[in-house]
């Protein structure tokens, strides 16, 4: 069975390309197809890869300024050529579930999202762009673009998608069906450490984008004047540094290992948007430490009310501040909490996707 990974692009290390790096240990020799790619913001361990960009990666500027090449993408990602492969597995939130493939090579795509710029974020993007010639570009070109979308999605064979949550927005968008298998974990990595103290502060672990509404956790803890410490990077840093208190701590992008010795020592972890499923939360369950989310997305499905972690509702101020308030840290027991996020770990990832993989491509040659 030769195969092939297609991924949106590599220019930053997130949690898609953690899922990609969990799929490539699956099938090792499998070359990456990808629009563009930029070493410098991946791990050393990526030059190892076989990994092909399209002619998007020799533009100008395409290092810094890539979103604005968007247009181009739909005619990109059509231009990989894959006939000579028996499988293609897409890992997509946009591009690259779009490739052509001929009836003999069977495509499956492991959804992230149905493209959030176009679909669910599309008005407050909208709305956010203040020039009205540049409102009117995107209006135009969305058009567009969702027509691509769609059609694009029909030429898959078979959609997994990563929750429940992005199983309906598929269903939705694109009327199609979908399995669900849950994004890898790695749960030997994030797990409690024993020697470790639980201090006095709350923790954030997003990337700061506008859609993950760190201001509600910014707003509450400005009243309530507790320790909050916020670790991520994004556009909406600076606006949000304006607003918190001293209390409030940015601590900007951290390795993984910071990250870790964070979870391990707060006092939750706080979850204040809606997620397509949300590896973090299961990050800080596996070093044993609860979540107090949001009541919609992918938290319903990672985290277990009065067991892992607590809900608030609706995504108000006053809704979290008084779930924090009645929070008590020794009411959770870390063994409890490392048990259920066990069950995202990678190898429960690996063996049902290679399972799938193995299955669907049996029924395909046997047509």
């Amino acid at each position: 069975m030769k195969v092939a990974i297609v991924h949106d692009y590599l220019n930053q290390y997130g949690g898609a390309e953690r899922v990609l790096e969990t799929i490539h240990e699956i099938w090792p020799d499998a070359p990456v197809f990808t629009i563009l790619y930029n070493q410098k913001r991946l791990p050393e361990h990526f030059k190892s890869w076989n990994i092909i960009p399209t002619f998007v990666q020799r533009l100008p500027f395409v290092a810094t300024q890539y979103e604005k090449y968007f247009a181009l993408f739909p005619t990109a990602i059509e231009q990989i050529e894959l006939r000579d492969f028996d499988v293609v597995l897409s890992i997509s939130s946009a591009w690259a579930k779009g490739v052509i493939t001929t009836p003999p090579v069977l495509h499956i795509s492991y959804l992230l999202n149905p493209m959030r710029f176009a679909w669910n974020e599309y008005y407050s993007r909208v709305r956010r762009t203040k020039r009205i010639v540049f409102r009117m570009g995107i209006r135009f070109l969305m058009n567009y673009i969702r027509l691509w979308d769609v059609a694009s999605t029909q030429r898959i064979d078979h959609i997994i998608a990563i929750s429940e949550t992005i199983k309906r927005r598929i269903s939705k968008y694109y009327g199609r069906d979908s399995a669900i298998i849950y994004p890898p974990c790695d749960t030997e990595f994030f797990a409690p450490n024993p020697n470790l103290r639980v201090q006095d502060y709350f923790l954030v672990v997003s990337r700061l984008k506008y859609y993950k509404r760190i201001d509600i956790a910014v707003q509450v803890f400005n009243q309530l004047g507790w320790p909050l410490l916020i670790i991520g990077e994004g556009e909406a840093r600076g606006e949000l540094e304006k607003r918190a208190r001293p209390n409030v701590q940015f601590l900007g992008a951290l390795s993984d290992n910071e990250i870790r010795s964070y979870y391990q020592r707060a006092q939750a972890l706080i979850l204040p948007g809606i997620e397509d499923f949300g590896i973090v939360p299961v990050e800080a369950q596996a070093c044993g430490t609860p979540v107090i989310a949001f009541k919609g997305g992918g938290a319903v499905e990672t985290v277990i009310e009065g067991k892992t972690g607590y809900f608030f509702y609706p995504q108000t101020k006053e809704a979290l501040i008084e779930v924090i308030k009645k929070f008590d840290h020794s009411c959770f027991k870390s063994e409890i909490l490392r048990e259920h996020a066990i069950k995202f770990s990678k190898e429960e990832f690996k063996r049902k996707l290679k399972d799938f993989v193995i299955q669907k491509y049996k029924a395909h040659i046997a047509v």
